[in-house]
């Protein structure tokens, strides 16, 4: 899944005040395709503004985090790791032996939880799917 998410459009819609620092720290979220953690955001945010402290980083990050911006991910590695709140469901697979995170949808893996939560009583209205692995072949 390859989606690109305006976060600095989303900060508007939520009467966020957009700094400079902020705006930048959006485009590299905005950017992203992949999960970074607050240190991987402040080097490429440092790398467009060097002014952008990782403290600011940090800041920014739980802002956006606590007005739905951003969701937060824990995919096992130790690090909270970030992408901007998508406007439709995904699931993650991650790679455990390179940390790569892949974004998927399966209608027919959606169903089946449906299923399953009625079956134990339970009308699904949210989930969160983290499935790890490893690669069944590398490619070199």
């Amino acid at each position: 899944m390859n989606r690109k998410i305006d976060v600095e459009a989303l900060c508007h819609e939520k009467g966020l005040r957009i700094t400079e620092q902020r705006r930048v720290i959006a485009q590299v979220l905005s950017d992203a395709t992949d999960h970074p953690d607050v240190e991987e955001l402040h080097r490429r945010s440092a790398a467009i503004d060097p002014g952008i402290s990782i403290a600011t980083v940090y800041r920014t990050v739980r802002l956006f985090e606590e007005a739905g911006i951003l969701d937060r991910h824990d995919f096992g590695d130790g690090r909270a790791r970030y992408e901007a709140a998508p406007e439709s469901h995904h699931d993650h697979l991650i790679d455990v032996e390179t940390g790569n995170v892949i974004e998927f949808v399966d209608p027919e893996l959606e169903q089946l939880q449906k299923l399953i939560a009625e079956k134990l009583g339970f009308r699904l209205v949210d989930h969160r799917m983290e499935l790890y692995g490893v690669a069944l072949e590398r490619k070199n």
